[in-house]
């Protein structure tokens, strides 16, 4: 696996980046993380992907992990804004049509991506991620946006300990959680660009747009969807399989928010087939 910069505009991203060793023709795979994450959480699940012959990108949001994380006057940290800035780093890594992978409170905006640029689109896959009106932020999550309570709960790099073992049910180990906090030990932006993002979610409104989005949604679509998930009902997720024929769903029942931590060969297992089945059928 390899560690990128790429300036784009004002912004500079930091993406992770695997690709397979012999030249593929397969659509490269874009993965986007939530809160209070960055790219690092797709660390196992990535080599899977270059292993099967698939080259695949994974970037920290603006505002978190490695990438930029401007004052709040230069960069809105709304989806929008997001949206935005995800369309110019397209652009800028010159990938025209792509495999679109979300997970998690934020990466919602790339449901949004999908559903603005569906050209763009050849497979969408959903981990656990909000898809209905009615959602609203775990109370672990609201806490950051709350006047002076949140500035010092994201000053604190336990908040990610708290977070993710909270969030997946089990244990992460005390090397990769290093990882997670690096970015907060580093700056105290990051957590100023949580607080400012949490603050600026929109979900409500994103929600609607996505829950309408759907409605005219013909690309093939997978959802991998931890059933024990503390913060996120399954619900959602079972009525777009539902009443789509093009969408997919696989339960893991004992996977929580982030399935991709701990069930590592259930998510890539199901990604890999999925990717491989719609390459073949195109053939």
């Amino acid at each position: 696996m390899t560690e990128h910069s790429l300036t784009v505009g004002s912004l500079e991203w930091f993406y992770r980046e695997v690709s397979p060793k012999n030249t593929t023709d397969k659509s490269p795979v874009i993965l986007l993380h939530g809160l209070p994450a960055h790219s690092y959480t797709w660390r196992k699940i990535m080599p899977i992907l270059s292993e099967k012959g698939f080259r695949a990108i994974a970037p920290d949001w603006i505002g978190a992990g490695k990438s930029a994380k401007p004052d709040k006057r230069e960069f809105a940290y709304t989806p929008q804004a997001y949206l935005e800035a995800l369309k110019s780093l397209i652009e800028a890594l010159e990938i025209e049509k792509f495999s679109l992978v979300v997970q998690g409170f934020l990466a919602s905006v790339g449901i949004q991506y999908a559903l603005t640029y569906r050209e763009q689109i050849d497979r969408l896959i959903i981990l656990n991620t909000p898809l209905s009106p009615d959602v609203k932020l775990p109370w672990l999550m609201q806490q950051w946006a709350i006047p002076f309570m949140g500035d010092m709960i994201t000053q604190d790099p336990l908040l990610v300990d708290r977070t993710l073992e909270k969030g997946s049910g089990f244990v992460i180990s005390d090397e990769d959680l290093a990882v997670y906090r690096q970015p907060f030990l580093k700056s105290s932006s990051v957590g100023r660009s949580l607080l400012t993002t949490t603050k600026k979610l929109q979900l409500t409104e994103s929600l609607t747009a996505i829950q309408q989005g759907f409605t005219t949604w013909e690309h093939t679509t997978l959802i991998v969807w931890g059933m024990s998930d503390p913060w996120l009902s399954s619900e959602p997720a079972e009525k777009l399989a539902a009443n789509h024929g093009n969408v997919e769903l696989i339960k893991l029942d004992e996977a929580k928010h982030y399935p991709q931590e701990h069930w590592v060969q259930e998510v890539s297992e199901a990604i890999v087939n999925f990717l491989r089945r719609q390459a073949s059928s195109r053939v």
